[in-house]
């Protein structure tokens, strides 16, 4: 997809002259705009990014207790390595072993848990903002959209972005005021 737009970009550029999208001499009508922007001042985007922390900040401190119980016993262990019987020091290894393996174990859980969390809270919007571009470039009988936060655009006329149109539907729909 990224590539196909560059492609595009790069044969408007070359050729300097209208592109006909078809036989009948339409030219082409090229749009864009910058999801960024979007999901930032989307309706329900603060929200879900207030949800979303909130959740991460109980991942973090989880975390966090791990972490420091795991150099707590990282440390007592050093420190009493030398004095330890041989069973002793491979039971103490083989401890601090295992709850390194459960913490990075637990790591790795809290991050799919926190894609799919983020995934949860931003899909509608995602949803909402891609239907809205839909409809915007099937009434505005617009060929292409494109998204400069894809950085799929060398260069555009700033008179084609149609991300504030985007954001005064979605907060119309939501009911929202706004500019």
């Amino acid at each position: 997809m990224r590539a196909l737009s560059l492609a595009i970009c790069a044969s408007v550029l070359a050729i300097g002259s209208p592109i006909e999208a078809d036989a009948q001499a339409t030219p082409l009508k090229i749009g864009y705009v910058d999801s960024q922007a979007i999901l930032q001042e989307a309706p329900g985007a603060t929200e879900a990014q207030q949800e979303f922390d909130r959740q991460m900040g109980t991942f973090s401190q989880e975390i966090e207790q791990m972490g420091a119980r795991l150099d707590s016993l990282i440390n007592a262990y050093q420190q009493q390595q030398s004095t330890l019987l041989p069973n002793v020091r491979q039971a103490r290894e083989t401890e601090i072993n295992q709850l390194q393996q459960r913490y990075q174990q637990r790591v790795d859980q809290m991050g799919q848990e926190a894609e799919t969390s983020r995934q949860a809270l931003i899909g509608p919007i995602l949803t909402q903002m891609a239907e809205t571009i839909d409809a915007i470039r099937e009434e505005g009988s617009y060929h292409y959209i494109f998204d400069v936060a894809s950085q799929a655009i060398v260069a555009a006329d700033t008179t084609l972005d149609l991300t504030q149109e985007v954001l005064r539907r979605m907060q119309e729909a939501a009911g929202v005021g706004g500019g």
